[in-house]
């Protein structure tokens, strides 16, 4: 199989679709870089021909919120089928976010109502699919489906984070969504953790009086939004269930 550079958002599918390889699903998520909120995976199937032609689709962060809407409400119209699966912020804790990043993936492809021959990644191969895939560089800049998955899967978690904000209205959680901001930094600093904030993280670990200040010469740049590899736990943690799934019964 031979994908051109020139083929276009949709070039991925056409190839696969000449190879017999038919449904197609992408996948991606949103969320992995947060120190707070849920991660979020999204699946798509797209038809074929002018049926699964999104009018605006693109890479979810290359969109404005409002035509991340317009182009989600097309996804959902449009689609063969479609999941997403939430994975809270204590559960990305367990699992640590890699992990946690691979199941959310894995149970959004298995969601599907239509079970796919192929799927596509953005970025890296995903193992434990049940079906062949491939890792596409950048797949939600150039595969349809993937910049589907990465819509529905943005439109979702920001929706969740502005019901978040709504309970922990300190943090501002509306507006940077849960990742590091000057103003996100702020308030960990002046009110410590949230339930939803992960616990991995050093910058939130350093807010909940788990982990030391860095030295003042240290350069802190790659550290602030790091993992952190030791046991989650301890301030900020939540007893409430650890995952739960949207599907189109839900929406």
């Amino acid at each position: 199989m031979t994908v051109r550079r020139d083929a276009g958002l949709y070039g991925y599918e056409r190839a696969l679709r000449r190879a017999g390889l038919d449904p197609i699903a992408g996948v991606d998520e949103a969320g992995r870089g947060a120190c707070a909120g849920p991660l979020v995976a999204g699946a798509v199937v797209l038809p074929p021909g002018k049926a699964g032609i999104v009018p605006g689709l693109a890479d979810s962060k290359l969109l404005t919120e409002a035509a991340r809407e317009r182009v989600y409400a097309q996804v959902l119209r449009r689609a063969l089928a479609w999941s997403v699966v939430v994975i809270d912020s204590e559960e990305c804790d367990r699992l640590g976010m890699h992990v946690a990043n691979l199941e959310a993936l894995r149970r959004a492809v298995a969601r599907l109502r239509t079970r796919p021959s192929y799927v596509l990644t953005d970025g890296f191969p995903v193992d434990g699919l049940g079906v062949p895939g491939l890792a596409v560089w950048k797949g939600d800049r150039v595969a349809a489906c993937i910049a589907a998955a990465s819509v529905v899967a943005k439109v979702t978690r920001d929706r969740l984070m502005v019901e978040l904000d709504r309970t922990w209205p300190d943090y501002d959680f509306k507006t940077h969504k849960g990742y590091i901001t000057s103003d996100h930094e702020a308030a960990l600093s002046a009110h410590g953790p949230s339930p939803v904030h992960r616990m991995r993280f050093v910058n939130v670990r350093r807010a909940a009086g788990l982990e030391p200040a860095p030295e003042p010469a240290q350069d802190t740049a790659t550290s602030v939004g790091s993992e952190h590899p030791g046991q989650p736990g301890g301030p900020g943690t939540t007893g409430l269930d650890t995952t739960f799934d949207i599907t189109e019964e839900d929406a």
